[in-house]
């Protein structure tokens, strides 16, 4: 099926004595045994529910992968991955790259004995350089974090293969709606739901998928299960309704990023902007290879200090002053005041989450803070 079709039919599991045409809502935290000797079907929620159940089968399919797993947050999916591996391994991860995930591998992995290098993941030379005989898993970004640099999934994913390392990429900013990762050769795909899947800006979540039954994935599905860092069922249920409307969604993310970008470009005000929807960006050429649009995320420096910075961003009437993205709603921020002291992002810099309204509406808002 074509995601149009599949974002809305996809891991349904329908009541056909109700002949309901929505899947409904399992809110029991508990199951009756079945009359089995391995007492197979649901036990207790944390280990399963059919509304997780459900939404992991449509994300398995959004991806084209083989199995996926559920939990309450981005970071607890990200965490997952990474306690997923041995004490003592080394990871490589993108120099730009989201600062919670930053924040993790050099702050509450280091009680894992994880060792983490940063590098430049445009370039293959760079991550050849960087590995190790102890290199467990790489980690891809694309676009990033908030540069929007771009990663060449196949490239990276090839180097991976050679050396028999994992390689796991953040599609959050993407979604499966512009990229699929695993179809490139990653083994493993994470999602910060909350963003693009949600888009709704009012439900926490987080996915692990994987394009095979692995030994890192059953050992990520075993974090899930124990550690208990899932998504309640309405929040699945919430979540497999939001997913209905992904693609087309993302169309008009798209498409007003693309205006917007092409508008502060040319802007008086404006140093510089990091969108691979420009033919100008560095990536633009592998941006357009691996993804079916160039998503709703911008970055730009202006011309003036951090002040300025903030003094824009908190000057507009309709694009919120907030953290967070994938909403239909735009967002904006002076993107260092939510990264952490060891920020290299540069103080001037301003990153646009791009939602759904008009588009001449967000250009003269955005034209206005700038001017002042």
């Amino acid at each position: 099926m074509h995601i149009e079709t599949l974002s809305i039919h996809g891991g349904e599991k329908l009541d056909e004595n109700a002949r309901s045409v929505t899947s409904p809502i399992y809110p029991s935290t508990i199951f009756r045994h079945q009359d089995t000797l391995d007492n197979a079907g649901h036990v207790y929620t944390r280990a399963s529910n059919p509304n997780r159940d459900n939404l992991e089968d449509l994300l398995t399919e959004l991806e084209h992968g083989q199995h996926a797993a559920a939990f309450s947050s981005g970071m607890a999916a990200t965490t997952a991955v990474f306690q997923s591996l041995e004490p003592g391994a080394h990871v490589i991860l993108p120099q730009d790259v989201y600062h919670g995930t930053r924040v993790l591998l050099t702050g509450l992995m280091k009680r894992w004995n994880l060792h983490a290098s940063f590098v430049d993941m445009t370039s293959p030379e760079a991550l050849q350089e960087a590995i190790k005989e102890t290199t467990r898993l790489i980690w891809i970004e694309t676009p990033s974090n908030p540069m929007l640099h771009i990663t060449d999934i196949k490239k990276v994913s090839e180097i991976g293969s050679d050396h028999n390392i994992i390689v796991c990429s953040d599609n959050t900013w993407a979604s499966p709606a512009l990229q699929n990762p695993l179809e490139l050769g990653a083994d493993l795909v994470m999602h910060s739901s909350t963003k693009y899947l949600s888009g709704h800006s009012d439900i926490l979540s987080g996915a692990i998928i994987s394009n095979e039954d692995s030994e890192i994935f059953r050992n990520i599905r075993s974090i899930q299960q124990t550690s208990g860092a899932v998504p309640s069922p309405f929040d699945c249920w919430l979540l497999q309704r939001s997913i209905k409307t992904l693609p087309y969604r993302m169309r008009g993310h798209c498409e007003n990023a693309g205006k917007i970008a092409r508008f502060l470009n040319d802007h008086l005000k404006v140093e510089q902007v990091y969108y691979p929807g420009l033919e100008s960006h560095s990536g633009h050429a592998i941006a357009k290879s691996q993804m079916k649009g160039f998503g709703g995320m911008i970055s730009f420096r202006i011309k003036g200090n951090a002040d300025e910075a903030l003094r824009v961003t908190s000057s507009s009437r309709i694009i919120a002053n907030a953290t967070s993205l994938g909403g239909v709603e735009s967002l904006w921020e002076q993107r260092i005041r939510s990264e952490a002291e060891n920020s290299k992002t540069p103080a001037n810099l301003i990153r646009i989450s791009v939602g759904l309204e008009h588009p001449d509406d967000l250009i003269e808002d955005i034209d206005r803070a700038l001017k002042g």
